[in-house]
């Protein structure tokens, strides 16, 4: 599997910089997150914009064996639709991949099932609508309330099932299938971009927390949508590494998997942050030095 990495940089100068203790933890990441994984998956791709490349290949210096400029085309997009980037590398992609955040340190090459699925990803994430972070009722309701907004017939199936409902958490996602991925991935970006959807977006509140419900929702609702109405035969699979998100973070298990994932407010803890610079510090000096000088420069 070829490993991929995205980098929109108008959502993280735009705002979600913050999300990390300092700029020198953000590139230390950066910096750990692609070594680790080029241990086990030596082909390397990034898909970024013109000032995503200077900071991390120019910068940095980062080596990826491919660098696409393709996320220039979301320029003038709105950058609280951070998951875009990601979502168009996922489109890009045509050849077995792994898609992995900044923020995830692969330790160990991921189990054979997951390398042979057609889609993987990091857990299963089930809830119950009315009850969770996910709100498909809150974007549905921005974009039909006049009913001139477009779903995709997968959403509008998936909700109709009612009940128990499931996203996939993507710290990593990919997988060997990518006809499907890549059409998931361009209803996703419809979904986003479509002309009959723009009054209401003006009309949803924190258009940013919904990046759950076109990622990671509409993955599982693209997923269920073709197990139930491709043809026979035509079935989709999808293998996680963790069984749930709280599988993830259970130091124990997430040893065992070789698994880091530095998600919401651990980015900002002190402790990881230390951790994290010793870490790059004493196994790669050359890319930590390049990552404080950077970070001092952006100063």
């Amino acid at each position: 599997m070829r490993a991929v990495w995205s980098f929109w940089s108008k959502p993280f100068t735009t705002g979600r910089d913050s999300v990390w203790l300092s700029e020198l933890h953000h590139l230390l990441a950066w910096a750990l997150s692609v070594e680790s994984a080029r241990r086990h998956y030596p082909e390397t791709a990034l898909f970024t914009d013109d000032d995503g490349a200077a900071m991390l290949v120019d910068g940095i210096g980062l080596r990826f064996d491919h660098v696409s400029l393709e996320l220039n085309a979301l320029r003038d997009h709105d950058p609280e639709w951070w998951a875009l980037g990601k979502i168009m590398t996922y489109r890009a992609q045509h050849e077995p991949f792994i898609h992995i955040d900044n923020d995830v340190f692969l330790w160990k090459r991921l189990p054979e099932r997951m390398e042979r699925a057609p889609v993987c990803a990091q857990n299963p994430e089930y809830f119950m609508q009315g009850a969770s972070y996910y709100k498909p009722e809150l974007l549905e309701n921005a974009l039909l309330g006049d009913g001139a907004g477009w779903l995709p017939e997968e959403w509008r199936w998936y909700r109709s099932m009612g009940g128990v409902q499931r996203a996939e958490s993507c710290g990593i996602v990919g997988g060997n299938d990518t006809g499907f991925i890549s059409n998931y991935a361009d209803q996703a970006i419809r979904l986003v971009e479509h002309p009959a959807n723009a009054r209401g977006w003006e009309r949803l509140a924190n258009r940013s927390e919904h990046n759950v419900l076109i990622e990671q929702y509409f993955l599982s609702a693209c997923i269920e949508h073709r197990r139930h109405h491709g043809t026979p035969g035509d079935d989709i699979g999808i293998e996680y590494l963790f069984n749930s998100l709280d599988d993830a973070f259970v130091p124990m298990r997430a040893s065992e998997a070789g698994y880091t994932h530095l998600i919401a407010d651990s980015k900002k803890s002190a402790e990881l942050a230390e951790r994290l610079e010793r870490r790059v510090a004493r196994e790669y000096p050359g890319l930590y030095e390049r990552c404080v000088a950077c970070a001092a420069s952006a100063l």
